[in-house]
């Protein structure tokens, strides 16, 4: 199995101690120590030697070198610009690690494509607790080459993450990203094994893109599929397109909309945010949703249903 190093506290001491560095609370840094953890990482990602993995907020390169022991080329970008004397150490002595200073939500693609030889094809960090999932969605949204993601996240987060609707934790975020992605591995990591110790639960979660024909933007667009109220009366493909699905970003306005006030009715709920009701009526009919159901009952497919009718209503 592959390890790192400096997954141990010794090893982490010593070399902040030789850059001159400490733990910096404001940016959420926390080492990672513990070596099982590394190895359940890397075992969840599988990586074969040819992936071109991204990271976000590498610190002291923990993890990033054992991604660079099994990927083909590892890219790593970091916004504390203390930490970059130390990454630029790991690039001198691995060839195929290249690091970013910045801010991972405004770096640009382009940049990160030309370190990394091409666009990236998997997600793999122990990502800063304050924006991992902002972080996660907008590379979903952005890197349509990223086939997986492999991401350590605060315990809240992950329960976001693989929410089921009708619980407390299924939100706008859930639905969004299951757009994109489904969970499909997930552990959790106490706070023993950082350095220093955090004071919340952390668990590492798994994401793979749905494939092509998968998920819940696709799924509903075969005719076999389509409910009947999607239909023109003469027979041809009504709201729902029947070959033709909204696009992402479409859905996510619906999405946000019907979340917006959470314990009011969808109805409710997105005339608020400036829909005409009777355009609703029509696209909630069409859609076969009850206008008095909440946002947090309905599964991303509904959603995606929802969209089209709104469409085919002409309210989007």
């Amino acid at each position: 199995m592959t390890t790192s190093p400096l997954a141990n506290p010794t090893a982490t001491r010593e070399l902040l101690e030789a850059f001159g560095l400490a733990t910096k609370h404001r940016l959420g840094q926390n080492f990672l120590i513990d070596n099982h953890v590394i190895e359940r990482i890397m075992a969840l990602a599988e990586l074969t030697g040819d992936e071109r993995v991204l990271e976000v907020g590498p610190g002291i390169g923990t993890l990033t070198l054992a991604l660079i022991e099994d990927a083909g080329r590892v890219v790593s970008i970091e916004m504390d610009r203390e930490l970059e004397p130390v990454l630029a150490a790991h690039a001198v002595a691995h060839g195929n690690f290249r690091y970013l200073m910045g801010d991972a939500l405004k770096v640009p693609l382009s940049l990160v494509e030309e370190a990394a030889d091409g666009a990236p094809t998997v997600f793999v960090a122990n990502l800063p607790y304050n924006v991992a999932a902002t972080i996660i969605l907008d590379f979903f949204e952005r890197m349509p080459a990223l086939a997986r993601a492999v991401v350590m996240v605060q315990k809240e987060v992950a329960d976001r993450i693989a929410a089921r609707p009708g619980t407390k934790a299924y939100g706008a975020y859930t639905a969004k990203l299951a757009l994109f992605a489904e969970v499909t591995g997930r552990f959790e990591v106490p706070p023993r094994c950082f350095l220093p110790a955090p004071h919340v639960d952390s668990a590492v979660v798994r994401l793979d893109r749905w494939g092509a024909g998968t998920g819940p933007l696709t799924q509903m667009t075969a005719a076999d599929d389509a409910p009947a109220a999607l239909t023109a009366g003469d027979g041809s493909a009504g709201p729902s397109g029947a070959a033709e699905a909204p696009d992402a970003d479409q859905v996510c306005r619906v999405i946000d909309a019907a979340f917006a006030q959470r314990r009011k009715t969808i109805r409710n709920s997105m005339a608020a945010c400036g829909f005409d009701k009777a355009a609703l009526d029509s696209a909630y009919a069409a859609a076969g949703i009850a206008p008095t159901a909440r946002a947090e009952t309905l599964v991303p497919a509904d959603f995606v249903r929802l969209t089209c009718a709104l469409k085919g209503a002409g309210a989007l």
